[in-house]
């Protein structure tokens, strides 16, 4: 089971936004990018912009891997539909992802340890592969016995976030439904990201 174990701040600094929610805003004391000191920067190569906005979806989502990333594209082209679209669905349904959507951790990287430490249950069964797809219909739930977990109940009590819409929420017994797809246009990103750039990227370089 791949995990990111890079530098986050660094990540963060690159694209000036504290990405990660993190406590300690990693751009308080350093506020240029990565690699930049001063306010001198080269523009960018078309191949440059597009590198850097699948970057960014990569790092919107947990630091997905390469191979992650160029898989669910991928799959999403097979459908012959709108692309964009079915690949960021794919993204964002994510059982990790929900978990964070569902506001059962303070972080992607949060969800991701209580997926694969076997806290999250689908429709009642322990799941613990974070690339899981949840589908229209499926309940995701916090297993009992974890419920009283600190970073969890803070996580649910939290109010810097809201939950989509397309999810509907019983914050009182940790679970969470998802009502339906969630339409392109409400799936929230920490920071712009030019998707259809990030296809075209990755279907000529993929």
């Amino acid at each position: 089971m791949v995990r990111y174990t890079g530098p986050k701040n660094r990540v963060s600094r690159r694209f000036g936004i504290n990405i990660f929610g993190r406590t300690r805003n990693p751009l308080v004391h350093k506020p240029h990018p990565a690699g930049v000191h001063g306010a001198k920067k080269k523009k960018k190569s078309d191949f440059g912009m597009q590198l850097d906005e699948k970057q960014k979806l990569k790092a919107a989502f947990g630091m997905l891997t390469e191979k992650q990333l160029v898989n669910y594209y991928q799959k999403a082209a097979r459908f012959h539909k709108n692309t964009a679209e079915i690949f960021m669905q794919m993204l964002d349904l994510r059982l990790d992802n929900v978990v964070y959507r569902l506001k059962f951790a303070h972080t992607q990287f949060q969800a991701q340890q209580l997926v694969a430490h076997g806290h999250v249950l689908v429709d009642g069964q322990r799941v613990d592969r974070r690339s899981f797809q949840v589908r229209p219909g499926m309940v995701v739930s916090i297993k009992p016995a974890s419920q009283k977990q600190k970073t969890i109940v803070d996580a649910v009590q939290g109010t810097s976030r809201s939950v989509p819409s397309y999810f509907e929420v019983d914050a009182t017994n940790f679970s969470g439904k998802l009502l339906s797809l969630p339409p392109m246009a409400e799936i929230s990103l920490p920071l712009e990201v030019n998707v259809p750039m990030v296809c075209d990227f990755i279907s000529h370089r993929g």
